[in-house]
């Protein structure tokens, strides 16, 4: 046999022998290699499995990242170069960010949790390497035309649907069994466990029994946020353009298939893997697959090397990736799981629901708190021993004092809180699309508002013209001139504007039941609606110049550029260029102007004042553009140079009712706005001073033109002082958001259009609108406000601070009684006082006073002030250094009333079942009162404000007394907790024991409260 002809070979040179070294080859046909990388691995793993299995030489293939080598069993006739060459030909590529297709055959897909659908990959090529024309023939397609809409259905059939891999739901069983394995639980199991061992059959019950209300608590609760979290994934159906029949046409993503034609735009989501046919000033944002923070800038020329990491594909465009400027076509090349994105969701090969930095953090501190009580819990038990006590006793009251000290409600009330934010947000018209944003928004700094759609209606209309040198006024869509309506027709001076604005433009025109209907930007569609208006036939002034190229606005161009061909019927080759944008820059291309019906000079005096007409126009905080055009015969020139000035056109888009109350509400909380607008500095200005974004102080505005080149330190300290960003484009959004958030602020960005994705993805929280906002914006946001109300989102940050508070007063009740139960018991025998409870009190304790108490609590109102307060600090712990001291201040309180109970049993009954009944309840009354003050740290129990009630919390307190009550009523309760009966001095000595902790802790937060500050306040 020919190993020769079996085996493409490739020259491997010094790298690939030490990369791929053979360690044992003494048996024909087998050899097993040492690779470098492969150690502890299980990428690279996959990558030799799935591509080495199948090759012709190869009969059995065994690789193992444990010890970082391959053992081959192949053809005799190849040698052991040839092997060595193919192992090192399969790991080209590895550790450069491309991922390797990974068939599903070689994927264990019910364990990597992945809903696989059987469809058969697409054509794999270097297409980066390959020219535009040779790329549309291999997938089959015409770059003029795109794929038909049959062989489109085709291919979707075959290919399968342009979706990534879908986690697969959590079974319910592997919920409930997620309740159980975390350490608090186990520690109750083991002391369950240990207490059958050694004779408590009831206290293992009664431990059984506290694990069994957790866990269907937790299971109950986790089930819903799973559902929750699951329905998230449905919010937002997002879209694409493509060309197919020589149309172009919205469809779903999920029909987008191989070989269409996506056309890229500004702020479009780049939908599948596609290989560049067009790119005219293309930047695009492709930090979430390469981790570069700056765009990268494409071009359509094949690029050479077979082999290049991913951020150097400049002619390639990726799923999931995001136009930040410029314009170009693409053809799709790879769909769903065979894109570069689908590719690492596959070796990620996990589908879990995503734990929020809080629930790690007390999951966290559960472990820690774990790990603390098991130390005093065994100190106890030696201490217990040298005072005589028997060994089991001491075993027994050691495991139940470790069980009752670990808070195990901790995740559950973190995930309940968090699940039933969703829910309250949900009905306040706000869409939670990411668990995480829900505690995010509590610490919300700055808030950049985009002016367009969210501080204004974005309900455009031209007031004002300006061309020929004379200013017109529009008045109910008709002219006006020197204060005299000019009639329905408008002045020749005026012709060349309008018939411009309704060329340069994107708006669709339709003529319906004699009506015309406009689909397009409000900017575009107010300038054709008043071109109708006044009287000029668009569709016709369409017809006769027929659009042949559209250039949009880029990062270094704020304007539009159209190209037509002038139909007149005289068969001479005749073109216009119409040209709408930043009147700056429009006017700077200029060279002569249209006045009076005629094209005359453009004179220095000209410019000065038409330049002194846009800044009075834009200082009324109008939006001004700039048009204008030129006729070219035979060939179309140049079309940024010798154009022929047209005017201005100046539109209003009002701000919303109530926004400039929402700015002050933001100010309140402290948190800063920052207005972000494609307007001129002084249209921007004009409405950051109606709006106070600068708190009454002077007004801080930037053009992005000084924006260019800067480094980001100086960025990050611009950003933190400046109110308004005016002439900015999708790009420079980006660049401020980052710039604020290295500046150590968490950043919200609002948003609608396609240019604001980019920003809102990039955002700490992204806040899209929901009524009127795209496709793109919602798809990326992690907040929708589906009444579009500025207004909501102000109570979204509310409710998240709230939730984050009320986790706080959870977490603090528990520690604070829990730390009660260590201090007791272990002071008691420590002192040689006896055993102030048993094992099975502690039991009942953690029962009826832990998680139900912290859930009521969980479910606070929001408490008067809060949106008055500074943001929290992301990196703040849940449990500060003054949080501990409180606690432990609190702790002691609840334990000195407890010894005062159990000692004055002692000294009145002497040691047995009635002390030990008189510490019990007492501490039990202590525990569920001190939840009452647990609701504020700002407000004592005689001075909270009115309307902020808590039925929950209270039904919780009261059947949580009812069931302490129970106890002594209940014969059988009153045997299992070695309960006896007690007089009226025994209740005054219980009563005081629960009372006085919850007075003394009150008056302590009062003399805390009531404590200057620095500044001459109260803390």
């Amino acid at each position: 046999m020919n190993a020769d002809a079996k085996i493409p070979m490739h020259s491997t040179g010094k790298a690939a022998r030490d990369r791929v070294v053979p360690v044992h080859c003494a048996v024909a046909g087998r050899a097993r290699f040492r690779v470098a990388g492969l150690h502890r691995s299980p990428i690279a793993k996959r990558i030799l499995e799935s591509r080495l299995a199948g090759l012709p030489a190869i009969r059995l293939i065994s690789v193992s990242a444990l010890t970082g080598t391959v053992l081959v069993r192949f053809d005799p006739d190849c040698s052991i170069e040839q092997i060595s060459a193919l192992i090192e030909r399969a790991l080209d590529g590895f550790g450069r960010l491309e991922i390797p297709v990974i068939p599903p055959a070689h994927v264990d897909s019910a364990r990597a949790g992945w809903r696989w659908h059987t469809t058969k990959p697409p054509p794999h090529e270097s297409w980066h390497a390959m020219d535009r024309s040779g790329v549309a023939q291999r997938l089959g397609t015409s770059i003029q035309t795109g794929l038909s809409g049959s062989t489109a259905a085709q291919r979707l059939q075959e290919y399968g649907a342009n979706r990534l891999p879908e986690s697969a739901p959590r079974p319910q069983l592997a919920i409930l069994l997620d309740q159980l394995s975390s350490t608090p639980i186990l520690l109750l199991m083991a002391a369950a466990g240990a207490s059958i061992l050694t004779g408590g059959i009831a206290d293992a019950a009664m431990i059984l029994g506290v694990v069994a209300l957790n866990g269907a608590i937790g299971y109950a609760t986790e089930s819903q946020a799973q559902k929750t979290i699951d329905s998230l994934r449905r919010l937002v159906t997002s879209s694409a353009t493509v060309l197919r029949d020589g149309l172009l046409r919205e469809i779903p993503e999920y029909e987008v298939v191989v070989g269409d034609i996506m056309i890229l735009r500004p702020g479009y989501r780049v939908a599948a893997d596609g290989r560049l046919i067009e790119a005219e000033r293309l930047s695009i944002d492709e930090s979430t697959l390469t981790g570069e923070s700056a765009p990268a800038y494409k071009t359509v020329a094949p690029l050479a090397a077979d082999e290049l990491p991913l951020a150097d594909r400049r002619n390639m465009v990726y799923m999931g990736t995001l136009v930040t400027g410029g314009q170009g076509s693409a053809v799709v090349v790879a769909t769903g799981r065979w894109t570069q994105i689908g590719r690492i969701q596959t070796l990620a090969a996990a589908a879990q629901a995503p734990r929020t930095p809080l629930q790690r953090q007390l999951d966290d501190m559960g472990r820690q708190l774990g790990a603390g009580v098991s130390a005093v819990s065994a100190a106890l038990f030696g201490i217990g021993l040298l005072r005589g006590y028997s060994f089991i006793n001491m075993l027994q009251t050691s495991i139940a004092l470790a069980v009752a000290a670990v808070p195990e409600g901790l995740p559950t009330i973190a995930t309940t809180i968090l699940a039933l934010g969703i829910a309250r947000m949900r009905k306040q018209h706000v869409l939670i699309r990411r668990l995480g944003a829900v505690e995010t928004l509590g610490c919300v700094g700055a808030v950049c508002l985009d002016k367009t759609g969210t501080l204004t209606l974005n309900r455009m209309s031209v007031v004002e013209l300006y061309a020929g040198g004379r200013r017109f006024e529009v008045r109910a869509d008709a002219l006006w001139g020197e204060g005299q309506p000019l009639g329905a027709q408008a002045p020749r001076e005026l012709a060349g504007l309008l018939r411009a604005c309704v060329l340069c433009s994107e708006t669709r025109i339709e003529r319906r039941d004699g009506t015309y209907v406009l689909t397009g930007s409000p900017t575009e569609n107010a300038l054709v609606n008043l071109a109708l208006a006044l009287g000029e036939d668009a569709l016709a002034i369409r017809r006769s110049h027929p659009i042949l190229k559209v250039s949009l606005r880029s990062e270094d161009r704020s304007f539009m550029r159209t190209l037509h061909r002038i139909a007149d019927g005289a068969g001479a080759r005749r073109f216009l260029t119409a040209v709408k944008g930043s009147p700056e820059q429009v006017l700077a291309m200029c060279t002569r102007q249209l006045k009076a019906g005629r094209v005359v000079e453009l004179t220095a005096a000209d410019r000065a004042a038409i330049e002194a007409e846009n800044q009075r126009m834009a200082g009324r905080a109008l939006r001004v553009l700039g048009c204008a055009w030129r006729e070219d015969a035979a060939e179309p020139l140049d079309g940024e140079q010798e154009l022929v000035w047209l005017g201005l056109a100046a539109l209003t888009d009002p701000v919303r009712s109530g926004v400039a109350e929402v700015i002050r509400g933001f100010h309140r909380a402290g948190i800063d706005t920052v207005m972000i607008t494609g307007d001129q500095g002084p249209t921007a200005w004009a409405i950051g001073n109606e709006l106070n974004l600068s708190r009454n102080s002077r007004l801080e505005i930037v053009d992005s033109t000084e924006l260019a080149g800067r480094e980001p330190d100086v960025l990050k300290g611009l950003a933190g002082k400046v109110d308004v960003f005016a002439r900015v484009s999708p790009a420079h959004k980006l660049q401020i958001v980052r710039a604020m958030q290295r500046g150590g602020k968490i950043v919200a960005m609002t948003g609608d259009g396609i240019n604001d994705s980019p920003a809102l993805k990039a955002a700490d929280i992204g806040v899209a609108m929901g009524h009127s906002g795209t496709d793109i914006a919602r798809e990326v946001a992690d907040v929708i406000l589906e009444d579009d109300a500025l207004e909501t989102m102000l109570a979204a940050v509310r409710q998240g601070r709230t939730i984050y508070s009320n986790i706080r007063k959870a977490v603090h009740f528990l520690l604070s009684t829990n730390l009660s139960e260590v201090i007791v018991t272990f002071a008691a025998i420590a002192a040689g006082m006896g055993q102030p409870l048993t094992p099975m009190q502690l039991l009942w304790i953690n029962l009826i006073s832990e998680t139900s108490l912290g859930l009521g609590l969980a479910l606070e109102p929001p408490e008067a002030g809060i949106m008055e307060q500074p943001p929290r600090d992301p990196h703040e712990p849940v449990v500060r250094p003054a949080d501990l001291r409180r606690m432990g201040f609190e702790s002691l309180t609840l334990s000195a009333g407890t010894l005062g109970a159990y000692g004055y049993g002692l000294a009145r009954h002497g040691a047995g079942a009635r002390a030990r009944t008189l510490g019990f309840t007492a501490l039990v009354g202590g525990q569920i009162l001190h939840a009452i003050p647990s609701r504020s740290e700002r407000f004592t129990l005689f001075e909270r404000p009115p309307g902020q009630s808590n039925p929950v919390l209270a039904l919780m307190v009261a059947g949580s007394l009812v069931l302490q009550v129970a106890v002594f009523v209940m014969p059988w309760l009153r045997k299992l907790l070695a309960i006896t009966a007690i007089d009226l001095a025994d209740t005054v000595a219980i009563g005081a024991g629960s009372i006085l902790p919850l007075l003394i802790n009150e008056g302590a937060k009062r003399a805390v409260l009531a404590r200057p500050t620095r500044d001459g306040g109260r803390t």
